[in-house]
């Protein structure tokens, strides 16, 4: 690719024919070559780090201003938020997990910030504070970003990240004694520590140290493997594993619960992996590639000596447990084969494994002897998302969280040798379930494949067209779209109006091949997946484009961008948010490299003209009515950066033609979406769902303008 940048002049462009008064936006004119086709780029400028940057942060306040100005005149706001808070503030647990003899849960009393780690003795003893988040900051945007524990329940390894960043910092704590040593590991990145059992040490993954000022933006190169002794300073680390030929590899490290080997997954993004291994009872801690290639996806799940359990989609593309013995590793042994439901995670456990399931975008869990041999079912209370299921090899029970649309977490206990289970803890929130209604409904996509859909909504729903709906998708990375529950989805629902969630390809909900049918090329099959929903939904009449609301975030928002782009005329609302809007920079920045095993290689010929065809920045036509449209992103988003939003917005209203409202929220001090605090949370769904009211149901309550 080769770039110029033509004189630098800045037109100050005003939107036509709109009642909201938008900040004036400077259009460069720079204007990159990508294999003869010239790729225009006017907001350039809006890349840069709003927190370093003055005109970008000065621009961020200008938009802010109008959008909270335009959200604080719907009447219905405040209403829709104190019903979201009621809803929200219920207490919340999650699966217990154990280490050495003692049970550490998180949990959150309701309206915390931040979820609380505890420990306790036994299940039925008073727990104790660990770990409380909530005292690092005033404003709650401090986070526990990660957690570690050596397996003699000695050290325990927590992460803190700030501002919802990526980047975090690893402290140590002495369980004993309660108090943190002075260890400091700091850069670390996609990463977990891996402890060695006895506590004398860990493995982490880490970058060098950005560059001042741009350490939001700079591209996420040359990760390498560290090994860190507690009580020493980070300077003292030993370097385990770098690939300098490689520099867009990164490296995740997991110890065998025996300690005897480092397991090292390579990865180049989302799947494929290769991976390697370290004997760690030599002195010469020598890496030996196990799985040398990037052709399938490979997890770990446990050992028994030299015999090492993964989880893959090699010659499966809905997942089996295989073993290695590593005397003889040229020879796999087949142990769970592939089952008509994808297989999602699996635990060496209880002397045996626990598989979990996905069965039409539902939870089943199944138990299996150590040879593979099916044990039976653990039954789940209903059709919803199970998740949890961990454990030592030898544990004799296991815990497990359970929940959907319409019912709250639960907590359970399973005795493993008995298989009996025992209800922990149920949450009680302010609702009653029985007066909504949940269906899975299957739909055609453009190219005949059926796509399954829930539908969500309460008791008694006229078919009339005028339903205000909020269709909800995702389609990318392999990762699924499964039920669970969440107090503003009920808040929606509450309000008359109805929640779809589109399982489309590219997810993982139906293997490799549902994934594989939506990337490079394919990623099209995404588009016309969620634009084939929003169809049904308006021709059996649940609604009508113009009471038709979408919603998605990360590679969702992608979808949503691409899909306004080349249909506004079947939306009434869009809802974008923290979404890779520029196609053709995406890897110019922080992680982006790593998403061109999903969407493709701009710098590749072929691969740029499938990317270039739906580019939601390069998409937008000027003189086109698009639908009201709340973009929404954060300052401290590292992982899609915020200049993917910004430059969408500015391109968004120089190009639309009407009266509808396209907006961008830009929260402050967030990130992509981990550890933001529960007030900004629910700040965020009142604002989305007040916006939404306002549009797709202008006759309830209209703002005024």
């Amino acid at each position: 690719m080769t770039s110029f940048i033509l004189l630098t002049c800045f037109l100050l462009v005003q939107p036509a024919q709109s009642n909201l008064d938008y900040p004036d936006t400077p259009r460069g004119s720079t204007v990159d070559d990508y294999h003869g086709t010239a790729v225009a780029d006017p907001y350039r400028w809006l890349e840069e780090d709003v927190r370093t940057s003055d005109r970008v942060s000065d621009w961020v306040d200008a938009q802010n201003e109008v959008t909270f100005g335009y959200l604080n005149e719907i009447p219905q706001r405040n209403e829709i938020r104190d019903r979201i808070e009621t809803l929200w503030d219920y207490e919340k647990y999650r699966a217990p997990f154990k280490v050495d003899d003692r049970y550490y849960y998180y949990a959150n009393d309701g309206l915390q910030n931040q979820y609380v780690l505890y420990g306790m003795d036994s299940l039925d003893s008073e727990p104790e504070i660990v770990l409380d988040p909530n005292t690092w900051s005033d404003d709650g945007t401090v986070a526990l970003s990660g957690l570690g524990f050596s397996q003699d329940g000695q050290y325990m390894s927590y992460g803190i990240s700030k501002a919802g960043s990526d980047w975090k910092s690893w402290k140590i704590r002495d369980l004993e004694t309660g108090a943190d040593l002075s260890d400091s590991v700091e850069w670390s990145k996609f990463s977990g520590t891996a402890w060695r059992p006895d506590g004398s040490g860990f493995f982490y993954a880490r970058y060098e140290a950005p560059k001042d000022g741009e350490g939001l933006i700079e591209v996420n190169e040359n990760q390498e493997l560290w090994y860190h002794v507690p009580g020493t300073s980070q300077d003292k680390d030993v370097l385990v594993h770098r690939d300098s030929d490689n520099p867009t590899w990164g490296f995740s490290p997991t110890v065998s619960e025996d300690g005897r080997y480092l397991i090292i997954s390579t990865w180049r993004g989302g799947e494929p992996n290769k991976v390697s291994y370290v004997d760690l009872s030599k002195d010469d801690w020598t890496v030996v590639p196990l799985i040398d290639n990037f052709d399938n996806a490979w997890s770990f799940v446990g050992n028994d000596a030299g015999y090492l359990y993964f989880n893959t989609n090699m010659d499966s593309p809905r997942g089996r447990l295989v073993g290695f013995d590593i005397a003889d590793p040229t020879v796999v042994r087949e142990i769970i084969p592939e089952q008509e439901s994808t297989l999602r995670g699996i635990s060496h456990i209880g002397n045996g494994f626990v598989a979990q399931y996905l069965k039409n975008a539902s939870s089943k869990a199944l138990r299996y002897d150590i040879d593979g041999r099916l044990i039976g079912s653990i039954d789940l209370p209903g059709i919803g998302t199970a998740s949890g299921f961990g454990g030592r090899h030898d544990d004799d029970e296991t815990f497990y969280s359970f929940s959907s649309f319409t019912t709250p977490p639960s907590i359970y206990r399973v005795d493993l040798k008995t298989n009996e289970q025992t209800l922990l803890r149920q949450a009680e929130v302010d609702f009653n379930p029985d007066d909504f209604v949940v269906n899975q409904v299957w739909y055609q996509s453009a190219d005949e494949t059926l796509v399954p859909m829930f539908l969500c909504y309460k008791k008694g729903l006229v078919r009339d067209g005028s339903n205000p709906t909020l269709l909800y998708g995702y389609g990318g990375f392999n990762i699924p779209l499964t039920p669970y529950f969440s107090p503003t989805r009920i808040t929606w629902m509450e309000r008359g109006n109805v929640y779809a969630v589109a399982n489309i390809r590219g997810g993982g909900e139906f293997g490799e091949s549902w994934h594989d049918a939506g990337t490079f090329s394919r990623k099209q099959n995404v588009f016309n997946d969620f634009i084939a929903a929003a169809e049904w939904l308006v021709e059996n009449k649940y609604t009508s484009p113009e009471n038709l609301g979408i919603q998605g975030g990360s590679n969702g928002g992608l979808l949503v961008g691409a899909c306004m782009t080349q249909r506004p005329d079947l939306f009434g609302a869009c809802l974008p948010a923290v979404g890779v809007m520029d196609m053709v920079r995406f890897p110019e920045f922080t992680i982006g490299h790593a998403w061109t095993k999903e969407y493709g290689d701009p710098k590749d010929p072929e691969q740029f003209k499938a990317i270039w065809e739906y580019s939601p920045y390069h998409r937008l036509e000027s003189g086109t009515s698009y639908p009201p449209t709340m973009v929404t992103t954060a300052d401290t988003d590292d992982r899609v950066v915020p200049g993917h939003s910004f430059k969408f917005a500015a391109a968004l209203q120089n190009a639309h033609k009407g009266e509808a409202p396209v907006l961008i929220r830009v929260e402050r001090s967030a990130g992509h979406g981990a550890g933001k605090p529960t007030s900004m949370r629910i700040d965020e769904a009142a604002d989305t769902y007040a916006f939404l009211e306002a549009n797709l149901s202008p006759q309830r309550s209209t703002p005024s303008q």
